[in-house]
């Protein structure tokens, strides 16, 4: 079922949910309930956590700080896919 996303499937993603959350992680597997990411790390900038702008500069210079080995992110959540790859950063 993964349709737009199979270009996505295997590559390292950012799903943006709109808010102070943001998950990164290789993109595994896409359903009717969501995105499967592995290696990921779910990033929430109310924790005293670094911005989501400033986390993902820092992701794509540093890496991922892998913190769930897999995670089901829902797709009521997400607002927009993206490979890290092709996010700008400063």
């Amino acid at each position: 079922m993964a349709g737009p996303f199979e270009t996505f499937i295997a590559k390292i993603v950012v799903l943006d949910t709109g808010g102070p959350v943001v998950y990164i992680g290789t993109l595994i597997e896409v359903n009717d309930a969501g995105f499967m990411l592995e290696s990921a790390d779910v990033h929430d900038e109310r924790s005293g956590h670094a911005t989501v702008e400033s986390y993902l500069n820092d992701v794509s210079v540093q890496g991922i700080a892998v913190n769930r080995k897999k995670v089901l992110v829902m797709r009521s959540k997400v607002m927009s896919v993206s490979r890290l790859e092709d996010v700008v950063t400063e």
